[in-house]
């Protein structure tokens, strides 16, 4: 009988665990903003400001998710292909990554790594 709860107890993990592992979205974000990324435009946007040679911004204030970004700072509009789900942030790169943010109150509300 011991057996049994064991291997049930195992067997009910391993079922845990491929759930888990066939999640197909990332989701994220602050101030109840909840960004779903999809893994196929997580690398799409991960590339881009190497493949394009974006030029970083540099800042006397470290950009952080949950900061303001500074007013002097222009946002850049996300590219179509990253996806459905983020086209309605902008964008800034900054210590080598890509910080979406809510052009409505200039929010960093996801960092991509």
């Amino acid at each position: 009988m011991k057996k049994l709860l064991i291997i049930a107890a195992a067997a009910s993990s391993l079922l845990a665990t491929a759930a888990t592992a066939q999640q197909t979205t990332v989701t994220t974000g602050v101030g109840g903003a909840a960004i779903q990324i999809e893994p196929e435009y997580l690398s799409l946007i991960n590339t881009y400001a190497t493949e394009k040679k974006v030029r970083p911004i540099t800042t006397q204030e470290r950009i952080v998710v949950g900061a303001k970004v500074p007013a002097s700072v222009e946002l850049e509009a996300v590219p179509a292909d990253w996806g459905p789900s983020v086209t309605k942030y902008r964008y800034v790169y900054s210590n080598n990554r890509v910080m979406l943010v809510d052009p409505g109150t200039r929010t960093v509300v996801h960092e991509i790594d």
